[in-house]
């Protein structure tokens, strides 16, 4: 059986942009994941202290699932929206424990 696999990001919302940001990520970004077959999981935001401004997480049914995902169009677009919303952006694929993780 496969196993199933988490992507975890990371970035900094660009000063200015917070209103458009959060616009983007209710009515596109997470949307467009479901739709591309991923599942977000979870999203923190930092409000005080050092590293990222937000964390999120989405999982999918299997490596090739999510590997096939990240290749497409669709989620090419996706993340050139959110480049306009924000910086320093890092990814990380990792197995899906169930547990809260970081990256």
């Amino acid at each position: 059986m496969a196993e199933m696999v988490k992507l975890l990001m990371a970035w900094d919302i660009k000063p200015g942009h917070e209103q458009e940001y959060f616009e983007f990520i209710v009515r596109e970004f997470a949307p467009g994941m479901m739709r591309l077959g991923m599942e977000p999981t979870d999203a923190w935001y930092t409000m005080y202290g050092e590293g990222p401004q937000i964390l999120t997480g989405a999982i999918a049914q299997d490596m090739e699932t999510l590997q096939r995902i990240l290749a497409s169009p669709e989620w090419q677009e996706l993340k050139k929206k959110l480049f306009r919303h924000v910086r320093n952006y890092k990814e990380k694929i990792v197995k899906a424990t169930g547990r809260f993780q970081v990256l």
